[in-house]
């Protein structure tokens, strides 16, 4: 038996976090959905790029739906009715159930684009910091005397 923690839950469902106590709380969140239908992928393209990869397998575009709002990205996946198939399946290894998964963004990361290619649903994100919350270098000019109040 194995003791080690793994540490996957907590960099499953943050986008763009550089705040450790941030992932913890995220994950205890996610906890609650704990699904891990349909797979996906967090990828890091750049300091400033992600990109989430969703295996979206008969799935149409208007099938799925993405929505931003206040920090989360929620995409949702259903099914439409198909009542004019007259199929019987011999084996059903292909899920055809609707899903929903959500992603917490850090502060500044936005989605870019979002396109459906052989079945796998891209999400691009990108991070936009203002200039006003850039780190901002302070000289240091020792020859001046300080100023008189």
């Amino acid at each position: 038996m194995s003791t080690a923690f793994s540490m996957a839950p907590l960099f499953r469902q943050s986008i763009g976090f550089d705040r450790f106590n941030d992932l913890f709380e995220s994950a205890l969140r996610s906890n609650e959905a704990g699904s891990s239908y349909p797979p996906y992928n967090v990828e890091k393209h750049g300091d400033d790029q992600y990109r989430i990869v969703i295996a979206a397998a008969g799935f149409h575009e208007e099938d799925l739906e993405l929505q931003v709002e206040r920090g989360v990205l929620t995409v949702v996946g259903g099914k439409r009715e198909r009542s004019a198939e007259n199929v019987t399946y011999l084996h059903q290894g292909i899920a055809q159930r609707g899903f929903k998964l959500s992603f917490r963004l850090a502060d500044h990361i936005e989605v870019k684009a979002a396109s459906l290619i052989n079945g796998l649903l891209h999400v691009d994100l990108v991070r936009i910091v203002p200039e006003e919350a850039k780190a901002k270098r302070i000289p240091i000019n020792g020859l001046q005397p300080a100023l008189n109040s």
